[in-house]
């Protein structure tokens, strides 16, 4: 997170988005399917490499009290982590079976961060005594997650329960 905005955000969870190197996309292209989901997220400390593929891009979404820290990482240990995440995910129905697939050929992925904003100290979810309380939406980490699988032809996974998405 921006070092301005990180005493706002408390990290909630981790996903990824697992893809084939050759499919990383640009940091522009990213940056355009993102403004194209909604027209109220911020897009801040934007990183490319030389040729100017994605290295990270922050996304926040003050009209959801959340944020994402996208970053990308390549080479043997997400080799070896894509392994270790086919064995261990549970395998589901013809869905899953072609996502394991795809996932095997991998060795690319953005992790993808989940902030949520403190509000007065308190989580945005608020205690749920008020109605008034401001509501932390995790929308903004789902349609980030899908625009993301779309850009690279990638697997979402969510590492926690072992899930793919």
């Amino acid at each position: 997170m921006p070092e301005v905005e990180s005493d706002r955000f408390e990290w909630r969870e981790t996903y990824f988005v697992v893809f084939q190197a050759d499919k990383r996309p640009l940091l522009s292209e990213v940056e355009a399917a993102v403004k194209r989901l909604r027209g109220h997220f911020r897009l801040t400390e934007p990183m490319a490499d030389e040729e100017g593929r994605i290295e990270s891009l922050n996304v926040v979404s003050p009209e959801d009290h959340s944020a994402l820290e996208i970053d990308y990482l390549s080479g043997e240990e997400v080799v070896e982590q894509v392994a270790q995440l086919t064995g261990e995910i549970k395998k589901g129905g013809d869905a899953d079976r072609e996502k394991l697939k795809k996932l095997r050929g991998c060795d690319a992925r953005f992790e993808v961060m989940h902030f949520e904003e403190m509000v007065d100290g308190e989580m945005a979810g608020g205690s749920g005594d008020d109605e008034d309380d401001e509501a932390f939406d995790p929308s903004t980490l789902l349609v980030v997650l899908d625009a993301l699988i779309e850009l690279t032809d990638g697997v979402g996974v969510d590492p926690q329960s072992g899930s793919l998405l």
